[in-house]
């Protein structure tokens, strides 16, 4: 059977479904972190404590994804990511009645797990349903869902929770996010190069240590837990001096910062496409660049150049992760690409638990100084990595060259 490419009638309408599925994950899993805040003042606690709302959410999402590395082979893919939608847009319709903080916390905990049976198996349906050469393209065009996703749940909450109340407003972005799993469900064929497979122990325990014994893989993996933990605190964070003197910002101007996620849905199909035709090491490098550049500008006094280094540093976060996700697909044992997707969102989103966290600490403790310092730090780790995965790949590449060419001139002989 051919893979989907431009050329194939199916391509446009599952590329849309795909859009849609990464639309209601990003919307759903974020949805606490424009009001962290306001939770904060709610329920008295510190913000580190109210960020524990989206921090319990990513943590059981990378426990549920080690989960899911080792049953990926034994169910049907469409089925797996439309149960994780379904259940996630209706706790989240649920969140609207809870008013009870441990409560919150331990319904998003369950949130997160669910949606754990989303994004690693949709990466592996994109790596086992479309043509090879339009990956780097199909992974941007996923990944714009999650800037798209991020962006219209931060202003619902954010624009809503003024108007109405924060539970309220998560509430209604839950109600809209069922009505597009129901988009979802009509338009995402079914796999067709995907073979279900009986559980097997020794199978799966084999394709994971292969998967944790490729350096490569686990630098890249490394990478998506720099990524997005970087990413998360900067955005846990930024509402909390904006609200403060001397900007003085209401929540639903804050909750309007998120439009700048818009360069991300550009900046991940652009990023990803040129990956595609040049080295995804300089690509990465590049992203994490802009990313520290972005992290230094938000330190000007003046709210525009803040606002301009917030865009500057998502337009490297979408970039570089849209291109990390391919090069995972890229690398991986083509029969074990779904355990390999997962493994690098295990990681990814332990970033966001850990770093998230952590860094609410750095700003308690030295403002906003603190978090750009840390976050800086760790993406200046990021690049190193990067250099160190072409290098490996190169250098494997090599080797497998004249290991050919020693085998034909064997036979030639």
């Amino acid at each position: 059977m051919d893979y989907l490419s431009p050329e194939n009638k199916d391509f446009k309408k599952t590329l849309v479904a795909l859009f849609l599925g990464s639309f209601i994950m990003y919307a759903d899993l974020y949805s606490t972190q424009p009001v962290i805040a306001v939770i904060a003042a709610q329920f008295h606690v510190p913000p580190a404590a109210a960020s524990l709302t989206l921090s319990a959410a990513t943590g059981a999402l990378a426990i549920g994804l080690l989960f899911v590395s080792f049953t990926s082979g034994m169910f049907n893919r469409k089925k797996i990511m439309m149960i994780a939608l379904l259940s996630s847009a209706l706790l989240t319709v649920a969140v609207g009645f809870i008013h009870y903080l441990p409560l919150l916390i331990a319904v998003r905990f369950v949130q997160g797990a669910l949606l754990a049976g989303y994004p690693s198996i949709a990466m592996a349906y994109v790596n086992e349903e479309f043509d090879k050469r339009c990956l780097g393209y199909v992974i941007g065009i996923y990944v714009s869902g999650n800037s798209l996703g991020g962006l219209t749940g931060r202003l619902i909450v954010g624009t809503f929770s003024d108007v109405f109340s924060w539970n309220a407003a998560i509430g209604i972005l839950g109600g809209l996010n069922l009505i597009m799993c129901i988009l979802f469900v009509a338009m995402l064929p079914k796999s067709r190069h995907f073979d279900s497979k009986k559980a097997s122990l020794k199978r799966t325990t084999v394709g994971f240590i292969e998967n944790i014994e490729s350096p490569p893989l686990i630098l890249i993996y490394c990478l998506g837990f720099i990524l997005m933990g970087g990413f998360v605190t900067v955005y846990n964070y930024i509402g909390i001096p904006l609200m403060e003197a001397p900007y003085n910002l209401s929540q639903t101007v804050v909750g309007f910062i998120f439009i700048i996620f818009l360069v991300g849905t550009f900046s991940s199909t652009w990023m990803g496409r040129l990956s595609d035709h040049t080295s995804r090491s300089g690509v990465i490098t590049l992203c994490l660049l802009l990313m520290i550049g972005g992290l230094v500008t938000t330190m000007s006094a003046p709210l525009f150049l803040k606002i301009i280094g917030l865009a500057l540093f998502t337009f490297g976060f979408f970039g570089g992760h849209s291109v990390a996700s391919s090069w995972v697909g890229i690398l991986a044992n083509r029969r074990e690409k779904a355990q390999s997707s997962s493994l690098y969102l295990l990681f990814y989103y332990v970033g966001s638990s850990v770093v998230g966290s952590v860094g609410g600490l750095f700003l308690q403790s030295f403002g906003w100084a603190g978090v750009v310092s840390a976050v800086s730090f760790i993406c200046a780790i990021g690049v190193v990595l990067s250099f160190s995965v072409h290098r490996m790949v190169m250098v494997g590449e090599i080797h497998h060259h004249r290991h050919h060419q020693h085998g034909i001139a064997g036979q030639h002989i």
